[in-house]
């Protein structure tokens, strides 16, 4: 099949499973005399299995990681078992976070009611107060705190 037979099939765009034959995340196809790239059943289940990892967050590496393991499936799963292990520790500490920045975001909120001016509006007064703490702790999966990172307007994709 060629790649947008490919890419319909699993849900994916075109340019993601270029990306991903980059990262070597796919095996590169086959290609016909004409330079067009064979996909086989095979590319399919595999960018299956990236997908779903990627709709459950893992990196990249951890995808790679993973792979490495079902390309070696005579070994205990005591390594898949710790790379999901530490997954879920990171998910529970971004969800305290989370969870903490919501309190602040309340608290912000509550410091200000519509009848006011915005020259007088409670939430930007206390954005911009010396007490003022962030909750930074957030991160996203590239390391970088939640706050610094840019926000999608268009929704974006896969």
């Amino acid at each position: 099949m060629r790649i947008g037979q490919l890419a319909r099939s699993v849900g994916v765009d075109t340019q993601t499973i270029r990306f991903y034959e980059q990262q070597g995340l796919l095996p590169p196809p086959d290609r016909q005399e004409n330079g067009y790239r064979v996909y086989t059943e095979k590319h399919g289940e595999r960018l299956a299995f990236i997908r779903r990892c990627r709709i459950l967050d893992l990196s990249l590496a951890e995808i790679h990681e993973l792979q490495s393991y079902q390309d070696n499936p005579h070994q205990p799963c005591t390594a898949v078992n710790a790379l999901l292990d530490e997954r879920i520790s990171h998910v529970r500490s971004q969800i305290t976070a989370l969870q903490a920045l919501g309190k602040q975001l309340v608290s912000l909120r509550a410091s200000c009611n519509d009848d006011r001016q915005v020259e007088a509006c409670g939430v930007l007064a206390g954005i911009s107060s010396s007490r003022f703490r962030g909750v930074s702790q957030v991160r996203n999966p590239c390391g970088r705190p939640a706050l610094d990172r840019p926000r999608r307007r268009n929704g974006g994709g896969e």
